[in-house]
């Protein structure tokens, strides 16, 4: 995918995207050590990738499943995931019901 944040631009593959965030009405994409924001909602997101390695894990993030370093029990049946080389995601209580679904857990 082309990203361009002012005037930096980057070919990034999406194998290469940690986390996709919502910060300021913008999406911030963590890749590598940057994390550009661009004009797109994480719904116009979220329809375009891969589910079988992108997971919505609440309402302000997706996440990139290819780089989960480990999972965790949470708060009221939640879970806290931890991404590699990126920050740690709580998933919310609906979704962390999909996600153990989703991976047998």
């Amino acid at each position: 995918m082309f990203v361009r944040d002012g005037e930096q631009c980057w070919f990034v593959r999406l194998s290469e995207v940690r986390l996709f965030e919502i910060s300021a009405g913008y999406t911030q994409i963590y890749f590598d050590t940057h994390r550009p924001l661009i004009p797109r909602t994480l719904q116009h997101l979220e329809q375009r990738l891969d589910a079988r390695t992108f997971f919505r894990a609440n309402r302000q993030q997706i996440i990139n499943l290819k780089w989960v370093e480990s999972i965790e029990p949470w708060f009221s049946n939640t879970l806290k995931i931890r991404l590699r080389g990126g920050p740690e995601v709580e998933v919310s209580r609906q979704q962390s019901a999909r996600f153990r679904e989703l991976l047998s857990l």
